[in-house]
């Protein structure tokens, strides 16, 4: 295949996860706005926000398993073009909505739609890029994917609610449209091609010991990624209420400043990979990093300034989900990569849902604030043993197939 499909490969794959990015942070934004609007009260809000983001987390789940085994049987085309037709159609019947019940099921079909777009194209990328290359292409696609964290606070807050839900679906429309002269890898031709080889076999996972623990070292350790981007950032003004800062900053200035923090931290990270030429040295140097910001965070912010750059740099460190993606794509063999890919960063999203729920449990003995530290710690624990428990894979070959 020609550099230039190549390139129009990865450009795809980085756009997809722009408007992947960008949907999840503009609930994040307009999750005030868009209930208040529709008649709820300030306890309401809290309430229902925590529901929407879960059943949102909920649609990437069951997402990720249907496009995950779609893209190792049908290829990651296929995934590609279906996930976004349905995250766009999703996307602009969202912004018809008056009801909470059709919020409710918008959040979760766009999640669904949306679960297949990052792993699909991590995949892809990972096959089609030489070895030597691979993380700096990967780090390329995740970067301008998180991007759209930021995008996302801009549009929110210039425009009407419905209108920013009808932007990211028109833009999931023209992604389709550039879709159309991308080309499938020819390592993954060369499997479907062989009869011996059983593809997307979601189960096979757990049929081994050895597959098993791969996938969940793979999994947990982006773990903290989501504590901090779902509970930290999506509910930043009830932790700064928490905390005892006054005039708390609105959830769009800190997902701003998160998102900016996770975009420098993902060129970063993915830089850093490939200097130690090592996945997991770049990992533990970020949870370490994350640790010591969070912590910062409970025990030293009582000001917005404090806050809002504490903010910063623990989106720093959890920019090592270039890194996540990366390895993602490079633990398993081609008969499985598409899966675990697709289902592996989808799950981590969808740890959000037991985050919230626990920390709904555990608040009346804990409060706000010390329930959501507990769970940020154990979180941070989990990961370091995963991390611990992954092979390295920095310069895999990539052509290979689960037995």
């Amino acid at each position: 295949m020609g550099s230039g499909k190549v390139y129009l490969a990865i450009l795809v794959a980085a756009l997809g996860y722009f408007v992947d990015v960008y949907d999840i942070w503009l609930f994040a934004v307009l999750r005030v706005k868009s209930l208040s609007d529709m008649g709820f009260n300030e306890a309401q809000v809290k309430a229902l926000g925590e529901a929407l983001i879960n059943y949102q987390m909920g649609g990437f789940i069951l997402g990720a398993v249907m496009f995950g085994v779609i893209a190792d049987r049908k290829g990651r085309l296929a995934v590609l073009f279906s996930s976004i037709i349905l995250y766009s159609l999703a996307n602009i019947a969202n912004g018809f909505a008056h009801s909470f019940e059709v919020y409710a099921i918008c959040r979760f079909v766009a999640g669904v739609g949306l679960a297949g777009e990052l792993g699909a194209g991590i995949a892809l990328v990972s096959e089609l890029v030489k070895t030597t290359h691979r993380g700096w292409a990967t780090t390329f696609v995740a970067t301008v994917g998180v991007l759209g964290s930021v995008v996302a606070p801009i549009v929110g807050t210039r425009t009407d609610w419905r209108t920013a839900y009808f932007i990211g679906g028109g833009m999931g429309l023209v992604l389709l449209l550039m879709r159309i002269g991308v080309f499938e890898s020819g390592i993954f031709e060369q499997v479907k091609s062989r009869d011996d080889v059983k593809r997307g076999d979601f189960l096979a996972l757990f049929r081994s010991w050895d597959r098993l623990k791969r996938y969940l070292a793979t999994t947990f350790c982006g773990a903290p990624v989501w504590f901090f981007a779902g509970l930290m950032m999506t509910f930043a003004p009830e932790i700064q209420k928490g905390l005892g800062i006054p005039n708390p900053l609105p959830a769009p200035q800190v997902v701003m400043i998160g998102a900016l923090g996770l975009s420098f931290g993902d060129i970063l990270f993915g830089v850093l990979s490939q200097l130690l030429k090592s996945r997991k040295k770049a990992f533990y140097i970020a949870v370490a990093w994350m640790t010591l910001a969070i912590s910062s965070i409970f025990l030293f912010a009582r000001d917005t300034t404090t806050f809002y750059w504490l903010m910063f740099v623990a989106g720093l460190g959890a920019g090592y989900w270039a890194v996540f993606v990366t390895t993602a794509g490079e633990v398993f063999g081609t008969n499985l990569r598409g899966t675990v890919a697709t289902t592996a960063p989808s799950f981590v999203r969808g740890l959000v849902i037991p985050m919230t729920l626990s920390r709904r449990v555990i608040e009346p003995s804990f409060g706000f604030i010390g329930s959501t530290a507990l769970i940020g710690g154990l979180v941070l624990v989990v990961a370091l043993v995963s991390i611990w428990v992954l092979p390295e894979t920095f310069h895999r070959d990539m052509d290979f197939v689960e037995e």
